[in-house]
């Protein structure tokens, strides 16, 4: 009887200690809950993988090759002396404009100058009333009888280089100004030649010249034959459209030519087409109507900074294209569409 009694005193002293063990097991069991719970609430909405879309849109889009190159004058014409004499007067210097017959300098015969250097050596010379009375007229004989020729620019131009100066004494046909004929002015650019294939005559050209806004419009005349073994390129010529004021001749710039054109095509920011560098295929995923993730193989054409071509498969404007988060995103998923 009295160990009865000492069990039953017994476990009614562990009844608290159980009761404690009984409510922590609960509370494991309610916080492992609240662990999926939250782990639940940080999913996105809708239980699909967070993508950003952008819409195919159709836009124009041009392909084009560029080069270095500088402004070059195909025809100069000459001033040259009309007789051998002293080369009096030179009015321009290399670079200024030129209009046709704009005097540029002057230049006096040879014998006749010698007429006039001699009257004035009498006048410096004599001694008495008379012989300067004859020296004076002597030297007003001579300065009237004076040849002289005032040379002039042949063409509208540019001065590109002079070969006298004044105060030279010059021979009968020396070249004295070589001047760049207006109509002649180019420019000519440097293209690699791996894009030569792509140039064409008659193509549209934006030249940027250095220190000129804005860029200056021609059109491509053809390939030159001659080429840059130490760079690999080749020239072109670009037939520049005449303004105002003329270009200097060697001012340097870039053009830039276009080789392709297309209008109205289907087109998708650079960030969404994935290519497989192994494979050499381009890929886009595109989200349907189901609202899940399908890739697409595609080809694509013309780009810009801010488009790129969808040549193939057609794709319908408005369709949504994932660029954002696409990168292992398996076919098929659902997405959540991020603002």
């Amino acid at each position: 009887m009295s160990c009865g009694i000492g069990i039953a005193t017994r476990l009614r002293g562990c009844l608290p200690l159980i009761a404690i063990a009984i409510a922590g097991l609960a509370g494991c069991h309610r916080s492992g809950e609240s662990a999926d719970e939250a782990k639940s609430s940080k999913a996105p909405a809708g239980g699909g993988v967070p993508v950003r879309v952008a819409a195919v849109t159709q836009v124009d889009l041009t392909a084009a090759v560029s080069g270095p190159g500088r402004v070059v004058a195909l025809a100069q014409q000459k001033v040259r002396a009309p007789f051998t004499g002293t080369l009096t007067d030179l009015n321009v210097v290399d670079g200024d404009s030129v209009t046709r017959g704009q005097v540029v300098g002057t230049i006096v015969a040879r014998d006749s100058e010698a007429a006039l250097s001699g009257a004035r050596e009498m006048l410096r010379e004599a001694r008495t009333p008379a012989e300067r009375t004859d020296a004076e007229r002597a030297v007003a004989l001579a300065e009237k009888d004076l040849v002289h020729s005032s040379l002039k620019s042949p063409v509208d131009g540019v001065v590109f280089s002079h070969s006298e100066n004044a105060g030279n004494r010059v021979a009968e046909d020396q070249e004295i100004l070589a001047i760049s004929e207006a109509d002649s002015l180019v420019f000519q650019t440097d293209i690699a030649q791996s894009e030569l294939v792509r140039v064409k005559p008659g193509q549209q050209v934006s030249v940027e010249l250095a220190g000129r806004a804005p860029a200056v419009p021609g059109t491509v005349h053809d390939v030159l034959p001659s080429a840059n073994t130490a760079d690999f390129t080749a020239p072109v010529r670009i037939d520049l459209q005449r303004i105002s004021p003329r270009l200097p001749i060697g001012l340097f710039g870039t053009a830039r030519i276009v080789v392709g054109e297309r209008r109205g095509v289907p087109a998708v920011p650079p960030q969404a087409v994935l290519r497989d560098d192994v494979t050499g295929t381009s890929r886009i995923a595109l989200v349907g109507s189901d609202g899940k993730a399908h890739w697409t193989n595609v080809q694509t054409g013309l780009a810009d900074p801010q488009h790129v071509e969808i040549a193939a498969p057609l794709l319908p404007p408005g369709a949504r294209v994932v660029v954002s988060g696409q990168v292992g995103l398996p076919e098929g998923s659902p997405v959540s569409i991020q603002k």
